[in-house]
């Protein structure tokens, strides 16, 4: 992180979060509930139209209750929305095209819980401080928000990083894995670390999943859970039909010591309507 970081005027939250005694208080309130959820962006027609699925999607982050998400997709007045309907989080991001415009890559916290200490953005592309930058063919820019927390339960403090990888090109993909390793290096090691997003790769079936697993100490806590649900779905559910292909392209990995009881991707469908476009990929953490 360098000198332009600077705290946004974050939005106040949903309605609603769910009740504290529904959530797992484990090690006296020091177990981490991690979501990373591409929001698939906002369209105002047809049966993807946010304000058909916003209900569904709040519904679903209630009852999962998340203390940390990553979101990608999500544009200005979409995570406006949902921070109407969450008022027990803020959120910290800004668009990939500049300001307000574009898509986010958003990251939303419980605001009792988490102090931002610092935040910071970049751009996937040869000149990563340039805001809205795209040099590797990719006509979809793409970027990283990080945040570093302080947790106020427990005193511990950490980084989260959320990313949204390029669709289309695998060399696009590969460059930006590529520079968010060597950023990631340049965090001291005995820093805690979450790395979240859509990386449009599927987990171990592709070299990006390889570059930031491999030699860098980072887990993926999927693997890590000791318990898993729904194993073989598949992240990405383009609004049909479940699969079960074992294809997640959606991933929470981390770094630094830690216990991971759960991870699940979440295929609930409030009223019958799926929220997004992708399940989001859920995990209960603490660290040691």
């Amino acid at each position: 992180m360098n000198s332009r970081r600077r705290f946004l005027s974050v939005l106040p939250l949903i309605a609603a979060a769910p009740a504290l005694s529904g959530r797992a208080e484990a090690n006296g309130g020091a177990e981490l509930r991690l979501m990373t959820y591409n929001l698939r962006y906002a369209t105002t027609k047809g049966p993807e139209a946010w304000p058909d699925r916003r209900p569904a999607m709040q519904t679903l982050l209630k009852q999962y209750a998340p203390d940390l998400m990553g979101t990608q997709e999500g544009v200005y007045h979409q995570l406006r929305d949902l921070a109407s309907d969450l008022p027990e989080y803020d959120w910290i991001g800004t668009g990939r095209d500049g300001g307000s415009r574009g898509e986010f890559m958003a990251i939303f916290y419980r605001r009792a819980r988490f102090e931002p200490l610092a935040y910071d953005h970049f751009w996937l592309s040869d000149t990563p401080e340039v805001i809205g930058s795209s040099t590797w063919g990719n006509p979809n820019r793409r970027m990283v928000t990080s945040i570093h927390f302080r947790d106020r339960q427990t005193g511990k403090e950490f980084h989260l990083w959320n990313t949204h990888l390029d669709h289309a090109l695998q060399p696009a993909r590969e460059k930006g894995a590529a520079l968010i390793r060597s950023r990631l290096a340049k965090v001291p090691a005995n820093e805690r670390v979450i790395l979240m997003g859509d990386f449009n790769a599927v987990a171990t079936r592709n070299t990006v999943y390889e570059a930031l697993t491999r030699d860098i100490g980072f887990t993926d806590t999927w693997f890590a859970a000791a318990q898993r649900k729904n194993e073989t779905l598949n992240s990405f559910n383009g609004f049909g039909k479940s699969t079960f292909n074992s294809a997640r392209i959606d991933w929470i990995l981390s770094r630094g010591e830690a216990e991971i009881p759960w991870s699940e991707v979440v295929d609930l469908t409030p009223g019958g309507r799926q929220p997004s476009d992708h399940f989001p990929v859920f995990t209960r953490m603490t660290w040691k």
